[in-house]
């Protein structure tokens, strides 16, 4: 199961892992309130769907090419007026199909001070029986990108669900990352929270892509991506609560709903 980006950092704001202040709308909703609060300078607005590529798809109205699925704005104004272009035109990137998807969301956020960007993701390894944390320098491109150009770009560490991630695989992935000692010592506490997440939650996947470092040094999660186990959604009843139906295919919906395994391909019958 798939959730949206901003569900995706509110669940990773509750296991202390620091994200951009922002406010999702839902079409329908005044957009101008929605907003009131949010600081009236540089805002990111995106449009939420469950594809990646959205900075580079296209954004269409009524066959009219209107933008694009995220966008730097400055002021409340131009926010006001790039989530209204969003919500309810159709995006298409290289996930979703010529097709596109319906926007339905947008996430409007707090823009950041940004130093430098990383890549940060964890998955199931199941033939280690290991979880497999991935960390690389080229923050802000596809991992798929990076593993088919410069795969000595990524590092990696397998943890051992039996003890856990321990501080020293933290620290040896900060240092991978060329990370100073007083960075390395911000990030272990951020990747340890992550972990938390991911195994208390029986996530799939989980992606931070870009995590960012910022002025400062601390760290931030710049984007979220979270999947989950559908075999372990009975344990966890409020994951279960943010599915969007409008974002998963019919026919594997109404299979799910019957406990059926089914995944649609290309193809026909002929």
């Amino acid at each position: 199961m798939k959730i949206h980006e901003y569900q995706a950092k509110k669940l990773f704001a509750s296991f202390g892992i620091p994200v951009p202040r922002g406010v999702a709308i839902v079409e329908g909703m005044s957009v101008a309130e929605q907003l009131e609060g949010l600081t009236d300078g540089v805002l990111a607005v995106k449009a939420q769907i469950h594809a990646g590529g959205r900075g580079k798809g296209t954004l269409t109205r009524d066959g009219k090419d209107v933008g694009r699925g995220v966008v730097l704005v400055n002021g409340l104004a131009e926010a006001r007026h790039a989530a209204e272009n969003m919500l309810g035109a159709t995006l298409t990137t290289i996930q979703t199909g010529p097709g596109g998807k319906r926007v339905g969301k947008v996430l409007v956020e707090e823009g950041a001070d940004i130093a430098h960007e990383y890549y940060l993701g964890m998955v199931v390894d199941r033939e280690r029986e290991r979880v497999a944390i991935m960390v690389s320098t080229e923050g802000g491109t596809a991992i798929e990108e990076v593993a088919a150009e410069t795969p000595e770009k990524i590092h990696t560490e397998f943890v051992d669900p039996g003890v856990g991630l321990m501080p020293y695989q933290g620290r040896k992935l900060g240092f991978a990352l060329g990370l100073t000692a007083a960075e390395v010592k911000s990030f272990v506490p951020f990747v340890q929270g992550l972990y938390r997440a991911f195994v208390e939650k029986d996530a799939s996947l989980a992606e931070i892509n870009p995590l960012i470092k910022t002025g400062d040094g601390t760290f931030m999660a710049l984007d979220g991506k979270l999947n989950f186990d559908d075999n372990a959604l009975f344990r966890h009843p409020e994951i279960r609560a943010l599915r969007d139906l409008g974002e998963e295919e019919p026919s594997e919906t109404k299979a799910a709903d019957t406990n059926l395994s089914y995944i649609k391909l290309d193809g026909n019958i002929g």
